[in-house]
């Protein structure tokens, strides 16, 4: 097995890359100074083990920081950079979208300064964990101190209060925002924030938290251990992914969605603990219910016992057309490879927003953003790593829900703001439902909001704006979900 680094480990050398620039954000200029480098992590003889490489923009003309919220941001994974965040809305450079269902994997890249950009009224922070981007492991019998649950949210802590103290900011209001993975590692720092890390106790906690793309469950690792029928937990993302491709109703997305998450939730449970005890007229009501919600055919309702499975759903709700949508984005569709068969058990899966996306958030990181800023390093830059088969998914503290009502209820004020897409079919919206109906969450402090967009709310113009204008209001102390 050969290293993925293109360095040797015993030649590392932190580094440190400082640069200085203007955006214009509702007709102000605004300076900025951005840093970006290397966070070391040491052993008890004093040798470097992993470095979590950190990407830090400042308002460069304001004088008083005690204030002046930081956002600390980061992907998911396990094993993302944080490209996607970056380049797709948070840093001051992003790339464009058009039709978000684009139909090429290549150029022209535009990269542009972003309209949308927060560090107007916020520092920001982006992350690249151990072992991602240019965040890396350095010594391979250190995996079981950064690879887990605990242990990547306990590193993260670390490197929060490092860069706080260096940078003389523990008296700035604190935000994290994570997407997919990027929630777990969220929900598990701040429940240590309040409640100690393995060795250790920290004396900071966050005002708030956005979770883009919920992964925050009532289960241990991605809801994959919660005892509730998954069929009926999707059901809302089906039936958003069937409005926006097969327009069963003239009703607004959230309306519809809504309706049929009701109907899920009551006629459609009810109807799959019955089992084979309900009645001809009973099922035949059930099997209309569905393939009116959801787009699936009578056929496939009967083949698998009135229930939906997640991966054939994508090969199922456009199959007269011939197209699969995106697990990560169902507004994404590319063509059936082979109608009739099962892809996932033949290994043929692939996703059109990884088809489509990945080329783009990477050129522009390496491309643009990267030279933009100075950084001039001889490393590979890793956009993800296969961390799953290393990752520790046991805990001492509880589910990840839990974290996080430790969180909000030992750090009084601490608020939170779910953000998910209607068509995301990675992190669908029924877990986010189930998180708030059994966390325990203190729910004058959650918000909730709907996109019309996927697992990356911010693909497209319009979805851009409208999460970081929601943002804004969050770390602003409003209600992101009022109009």
């Amino acid at each position: 097995m050969y290293r993925m680094e293109n360095f040797k480990p015993d030649t590392f050398q932190p580094t440190r890359f400082e640069s200085d620039h203007i955006i214009k954000l509702n007709g102000d200029d605004i300076p900025y100074h951005s840093v970006c480098e290397d966070n070391v992590f040491y052993n008890s003889e004093g040798k470097p083990i992993a470095s979590i490489y950190s990407y830090s923009y400042f308002r460069s003309d304001i004088k008083d920081t005690r204030e002046r919220p930081v956002i600390f941001a980061y992907n998911g994974g396990p094993g993302s950079s944080c490209m996607y965040v970056h380049a797709g809305f948070l840093g001051t450079r992003r790339i464009t979208y058009g039709e978000p269902d684009r139909p090429t994997a290549f150029g022209p890249y535009e990269v542009i300064d972003n309209p949308n950009c927060l560090i107007d009224i916020a520092d920001l922070v982006l992350i690249d964990p151990v072992g991602t981007g240019y965040g890396v492991l350095l010594d391979e019998n250190e995996k079981k101190n950064f690879l887990g649950i605990e242990e990547d949210a306990e590193a993260l802590l670390n490197f929060i209060e490092s860069w706080l103290r260096r940078y003389n900011r523990m008296l700035s209001p604190k935000y994290l925002v994570g997407e997919s993975y990027g929630c777990t590692r969220s929900a598990n720092a701040a429940g240590m924030a309040a409640t100690g890390g393995k060795n250790r106790g920290f004396g900071f906690g966050f005002d708030g938290i956005v979770m883009i793309g919920n992964t925050v469950t009532v289960g241990k690792y991605f809801a994959r251990e919660l005892t509730v029928e998954p069929s009926v937990l999707g059901f809302p993302t089906y039936a958003g992914v069937n409005w926006y491709h097969n327009h069963p109703s003239d009703q607004p997305v959230k309306e519809f969605v809504m309706e049929a998450k009701k109907f899920a939730d009551t006629e459609y449970l009810l109807a799959l603990y019955k089992g084979e005890s309900l009645s001809e007229d009973e099922r035949e009501h059930i099997i209309a219910k569905v393939c009116y919600y959801t787009g699936v055919s009578r056929e496939y309702l009967i083949r698998h016992g009135l229930k939906i499975d997640d991966d054939n759903y994508r090969q199922e709700v456009l199959k007269t057309k011939g197209k699969a949508v995106s697990r990560y984005d169902g507004r994404m569709t590319r063509p059936l490879l082979e109608p009739e068969v099962d892809e996932v058990k033949k290994g043929l899966w692939d996703d059109a927003t990884a088809d489509r996306y990945d080329n783009y958030f990477y050129t522009a990181v390496t491309g643009d953003l990267l030279p933009y800023l100075d950084v001039k390093l001889d490393r590979n830059y890793i956009s993800s790593a296969r961390f799953y088969k290393d990752w520790n998914i046991e805990t001492e503290r509880g589910t990840t829900a839990e974290q996080l009502r430790n969180a909000m209820t030992r750090r009084p004020g601490t608020r939170v703001f779910f953000a998910n897409g209607w068509f995301d079919l990675c992190t669908e919206f029924g877990y986010v439902f189930h998180t708030l109906d059994h966390a325990g969450l203190p729910k004058d402090r959650v918000y909730v909001k709907g996109y019309n967009s996927g697992h990356m709310i911010y693909i497209g113009e319009e979805n851009i704006k409208e999460l970081t204008d929601d943002i804004r209001k969050f770390i602003l102390g409003e209600d992101p979900t009022k109009e």
